[in-house]
């Protein structure tokens, strides 16, 4: 009589510990389910951001078109037309030292800073705290030249603008003289 004593609950909590949820299992379906929505929500970024650097490749060649500027583009999106080239005038380095006077605008005309106002700039090509189009864009340009570079907002003030002039997700023009 025992021995079936003994066993009775040794069965009974047998049966309960098999009759658990494998709590392996549900971590394995939660952290699934994270995946599957972390992917997906990545997947809704990634298309969202697709469709604002096209709407903002279409306003850019628009643009373009409707100034007939025959404008270079770059792999990295930025746009550049030199159109008053220098003569003699180095090609700019990475490392480099360069001073301009600009004038930045918007893309509908409204200039948002220029150097008569600010004063000229002076950086260092890849080194300093200015927009990252410029500085790439700076390797395509002479000292001497006059230039119209367009920028991609994600190369110059990205998603929140400047917070000053510049509105959120927005291209930007630069009209630069290089010395």
């Amino acid at each position: 009589m025992r021995f079936y004593l003994i066993q009775i609950p040794l069965i009974f909590g047998l049966i309960c510990f098999a009759c658990r949820p494998n709590e392996s299992s549900d971590k394995n379906k939660n952290n699934h389910q994270k995946t599957y929505n972390s992917d997906s929500l990545k997947n809704q970024f990634i298309k969202a951001n697709k469709q604002i650097i096209q709407k903002e490749n279409d306003e850019m060649d628009h643009y373009a078109k409707s100034h007939k500027m025959p404008f270079i583009v770059t792999r990295a999106g930025i746009r550049y037309y030199v159109y008053k080239p220098s003569e003699k005038g180095d090609s700019l380095k990475s490392g480099g030292m360069v001073t301009m006077d600009y004038k930045v605008s918007l893309l509908d005309g409204t200039e948002c800073y220029s150097s008569q106002k600010e004063g000229k700039k002076t950086f260092i090509v890849g080194e300093e705290n200015i927009e990252s189009g410029i500085h790439k864009a700076m390797l395509f340009l002479k000292h001497g030249d006059k230039a119209i570079i367009l920028i991609p907002s994600y190369l110059a003030h990205g998603l929140l603008g400047d917070l000053k002039k510049i509105p959120p997700q927005m291209p930007i023009i630069y009209d630069v003289e290089i010395y």
